[in-house]
């Protein structure tokens, strides 16, 4: 991108959403501070969106307009020749110091170090005579505008309103954006609408349209990528505790609650990637509430219930997960324990895992040794919740200030489809080789494993793109 930078004035009236917008536009959660309360902003700041490691937008976050309507009836009693000259008066005047000091930088921004504005508008609101106020005071810096339609979603939303309201200003431009929860595909069609305004920059803005939606692509890659990585992490796990430690009441407790919290430690591993995917953090003040980051979804990766559902889902029966291996009141819901299942259970699984996992069966069977592994239902489970809060992460705007929540359709009797059955079919290589576990030996990079995760990651792109 060797053209100069496009320079965009976010303006509108105090509370709107302007700040929230760059956030989620540039994927920078810590710009600005977002506020219920009036008058956040007082400043203008400018915030960069970077593409190819070039600037290609910088963008402009300014104050509120606050008192349209008295700023219009003073610019009317100002000399000029044009409106352009009025406003550039009026800056020069000691009232853009005083009374209409937020005001005066919104219009020096726009007029001195704007190509163009996007007018942020807060749908909930009634069509006022100050908004129509803002809205003709923008106008008067001849620089063009583009309406950027607000929290369309809310139920409280006035959108017709705002339609008509537009169109009788001349603006028939607009984009709708929901700054909270973003339509797919909206912040392309912002940008390519722009292009309608700035016919000029249009073949500037084609290539950032077409980096964005590379940017998208990557990002679902990146993201089905990391679910595919935590889900072979799990379904190689493989812990054993020697005869004389199982017999040991105690001792058998604790280590069936090691192997499940570090199943959990592999599931908040992958949460944690994807929420550096879409550029969250995990300990972002506004995501802190969401179910996948407090915890509580991973005690359904071991509730005999859920798992029973599951097991139906995968065609298991309805006895799976709930009593399988439980051995002295230990309840191994979804966990397989190598010494206390049939033989033809370990057969059953030796069909899907290879003869390796049934060599280390039969042999610790001769040495007393139990083994602990994670049955499809679990993996199951962890796919489907990783995968829903995926597609929600990428249609989660970077100013949402509301509680995200996320339930999958294995845990909450929804429909399932093949794809993550498929998936957890693709995982069985997975079982036979133990060392494929992250952060228990150098074999996480062994190019089987790594063939198995890119071919897992494939299908799940599949499903990602077909809901998204």
């Amino acid at each position: 991108m060797s053209e100069p930078a496009l320079r965009i004035a976010i303006v509108g009236h105090t509370n709107a959403g302007k700040t929230s917008l760059l956030r989620t536009l540039t994927r920078q959660v810590d710009f600005g501070q977002v506020s219920n309360r009036p008058g956040t902003t007082r400043h203008a700041e400018a915030i960069d969106l970077r593409l190819d490691g070039q600037v290609a937008v910088r963008f402009i976050d300014t104050p509120g307009l606050e008192d349209s309507v008295a700023l219009l009836d003073f610019l009317g009693t100002l000399e000029g020749d044009s409106r352009p000259e009025r406003v550039r008066a009026f800056l020069r005047g000691p009232e853009a110091r005083a009374a209409f000091e937020q005001e005066a930088k919104v219009l020096r921004t726009l007029l001195e170090q704007a190509d163009a504005a996007m007018l942020v508008i807060d749908t909930r609101e009634p069509v006022l005579p100050k908004y129509r106020a803002e809205i003709e005071t923008l106008t008067w810096c001849a620089r063009p505008v583009m309406p950027v339609l607000n929290f369309v979603r809310d139920a409280a939303s006035r959108r017709g309103d705002w339609h008509r309201a537009l169109e009788e200003s001349n603006l028939h431009a607009r984009v709708e954006f929901d700054v909270v929860a973003p339509f797919h595909g909206a912040e392309r069609a912002l940008y390519g609408d722009l292009a309608t305004l700035l016919p000029a920059r249009r073949q500037q803005l084609a290539g950032i349209v077409d980096a964005l939606a590379l940017q998208e692509r990557e990002r679902r890659q990146a993201a089905c990528r990391v679910v595919a990585a935590g889900l072979i992490d799990v379904a190689a796990m493989r812990r054993a505790l020697p005869a004389d430690d199982f017999a040991d009441e105690l001792k058998q407790k604790a280590f069936v609650r090691a192997f499940q919290d570090d199943v959990r430690r592999h599931a908040r591993r992958a949460v944690d990637d994807l929420l550096a995917v879409f550029a969250f953090r995990p300990d972002d003040a506004e995501l802190a509430e969401i179910p996948q980051l407090a915890g509580r979804w991973e005690d359904d990766l071991f509730n005999p219930e859920v798992l029973k559902d599951a097991g139906k889902r995968l065609g298991l029966g309805a006895v799976i997960g709930a009593g399988v291996g439980a051995v002295a009141d230990v309840a191994l819901a979804g966990l397989s324990l190598g010494a206390a299942t049939t033989l033809g259970a370990t057969l059953g699984g030796a069909a899907s895992g290879g003869w390796r996992p049934l060599w280390r069966k039969l042999e610790n069977r001769l040495h007393g040794v139990q083994e602990l592994t994670v049955e499809d239902p679990v993996l199951l489970l962890l796919a489907d919740h990783l995968a829903t809060l995926a597609r929600a992460l990428a249609q989660r705007g970077h100013a949402a200030q509301d509680r995200l929540r996320v339930r999958g359709a294995a845990a909450g009797g929804g429909g399932l489809d093949d794809g993550l059955r498929a998936c957890v079919r693709e995982l069985a290589p997975a079982r036979g080789h133990p060392e494929w576990e992250r952060g228990t030996s150098a074999g996480a990079s062994d190019a089987d494993r790594q063939e198995l995760e890119s071919a897992l990651a494939r299908r799940l792109e599949e499903r990602f793109t077909r809901d998204g």
